[in-house]
């Protein structure tokens, strides 16, 4: 699972007349014959997965570092693991690799210039780009919302400028919220939800940089800026983004400096004073690629269920310690790997599911989310529009230390936020098949860890794609060299991949796809 950095995000089991149970199938008479979904399940073993994770999670894979060799040697694993099983790859050439094209940016160095007063990048300014110009004015746009009817940007024109752009939502003198027309507010108060909305809304009227105020968030954002340049490191991102759009983020000093009434005033007005940029940062590609795997469905081919996990961590410390990354994420890894093995050997049984099933590991999830990004929003290899539901797995080997109660437990996020049918789903095959106890503390709203948004999972939800993010929590060896595979706790890792193929087998195989009510 990554750190959070700059944010960028059913109908039961019961059967009726027109809705089989997960255990049922027609033969060729139309008559419902018994497929054992248990007997199928009982191929995912606590031997299997520690022998996956043992290699996995081993010294000799130096951490999975997204670009690095380690990663390198993952991939390999990955891909010949699914040949011995005999599962295709997803893509129509045979290869297994989607390649994810990366760019590593370095902390750059350089000054935002305003009313002949420099300010130093890293003090009351913050970037990853590379950046120079001069402009003689800037558009200050309020809260930068386009929402329905409502628009920061009417009446002024934006081309070619940079915009100013603050955070929150406006409110009505009532207290309301204009967006949400109540004292409840809207996603765009939600930072990991509303910053990228702004800057596309920003670059859609043909902006080409965005100075953002944040008071909340700006320490949070100065804490990671300083980890990195301490450390020499950089952000890492799709090298296919880039587009010469710089987003820039500033302290309360600089944005009353270039505007002093920007916390009281929301209308849209130019501010008439130069503003310069000299901000240059060393660049470094790099190559990586998800790991894609695809069973094709018997009667439903055209629908597709993504279940993911990310394939690689953090690699290797200062002083050469190696971090295994076990848990995070060799223990969702594994379980993909099992969850693919159960379905091959029903749909070799003659119980192919209906619908396809995406076995999807991607890369640079530490990083950002970065592979399962690119599959969402660059080069989809199957149609989102029929991509019926995506199962995440990121952690679910271990215990969280802080969590008291049932050992047998799993954390559950985001099944309810855009449909009720899969929520519904999930509660009924767990009750049916599992009985793990399901904890939804992280699935609050306001849950201060935001792991809503830092995991893979994100990148689906955001297109409204329903979705499940199984997750076991934090614990102290959590991005650290100790998170080895004999910290794992095999039987809860085998309960819990067995609960996630169950609920995958119903998502693949009921008559109806998984119902959206809740558009965002």
């Amino acid at each position: 699972m990554k750190d959070l950095l700059f944010g960028l995000l059913g109908l039961c089991l019961a059967c009726n007349t027109s809705q089989k149970t997960v255990s049922e199938k027609e033969d060729k008479k139309g008559n419902n014959t018994k497929i054992e979904v248990t007997k199928i399940a009982s191929s995912i073993t606590e031997l299997e997965l520690k022998e996956h994770l043992y290699i996995y999670a081993s010294d000799a894979y130096e951490g999975r570092e997204t670009g690095q060799p380690g990663q390198k040697k993952a991939v390999d694993y990955l891909k010949k693991e699914y040949i011995k099983l005999g599962i295709p790859a997803a893509k129509k050439d045979g290869n297994y690799f989607q390649k994810v094209p990366l760019s590593l940016n370095k902390v750059p160095k350089g000054v935002l210039s305003f009313k002949n007063k420099k300010f130093p990048v890293g003090d009351h300014v913050l970037t990853f780009n590379s950046f120079s110009g001069t402009y003689s004015s800037i558009a200050y746009v309020g809260y930068g919302i386009e929402d329905g009817l409502y628009s920061d940007y009417t009446n002024i024109d934006v081309k070619g400028k940079i915009v100013l752009v603050k955070s929150g939502e406006p409110q009505k003198e009532n207290g309301n919220y204009i967006l949400s027309g109540s004292k409840e507010k809207s996603i765009w108060s939600n930072m990991s939800e509303s910053l990228g909305k702004r800057i596309k809304i920003a670059k859609d009227h043909g902006a080409i940089g965005i100075l953002y105020y944040d008071s909340t968030n700006f320490s949070r954002f100065k804490s990671r800026f300083n980890y990195m340049q301490r450390n020499n490191s950089g952000r890492m991102e799709i090298k296919t983004n880039k587009d010469g759009f710089v987003s820039l983020y500033l302290d309360a000093h600089l944005s009353k400096t270039i505007y002093p009434e920007i916390e009281t005033k929301n209308n849209p007005t130019t501010i008439e004073s130069p503003i310069s940029f000299h901000i240059e940062s060393a660049n470094n590609d790099l190559a990586s690629e998800n790991v894609v795997a695809f069973l094709k469905g018997t009667e439903k081919p055209e629908e597709y269920l993504i279940i993911s996990s990310h394939l690689d961590h953090i690699g290797v410390t200062d002083n050469g310690e190696i971090n295994n990354g076990a848990d995070d994420d060799g223990s969702g890894t594994v379980a993909l790997l099992e969850i693919a093995e159960a379905f091959k050997k029903a749909a070799d049984a003659g119980n192919g599911p209906k619908r396809s099933i995406v076995f999807l590991h991607v890369t640079g999830e530490e990083k950002g989310l970065l592979g399962s990004q690119y599959y969402a929003d660059i080069q989809p290899l199957f149609p989102l529009k029929n991509t019926v539901a995506n199962l995440n797995i990121d952690m679910i080997g271990r215990i969280d230390p802080k969590r008291k109660g049932n050992r047998n437990y799993l954390y559950l996020i985001g099944s309810d936020k855009l449909s009720k049918d899969l929520h519904d789903l999930s509660e009924n095959v767990n009750n049916k098949y599992s009985n793990i106890e399901f904890d939804y503390k992280y699935n609050d709203e306001n849950d201060p860890n935001r792991f809503y948004y830092r995991s893979d999972h994100y990148n689906f939800a955001k297109n409204n794609i329903p979705i499940i993010f199984y997750f076991n929590g934090t614990h102290d060896d959590y991005h650290r060299p100790t998170d080895t595979p004999d910290k794992i706790n095999y039987d809860l890792l085998e309960n819990r991949t067995k609960l996630i193929f169950y609920t995958a087998w119903e998502i693949a195989n009921r008559e109806q796809r998984i119902i959206v009510d809740k558009v965002k």
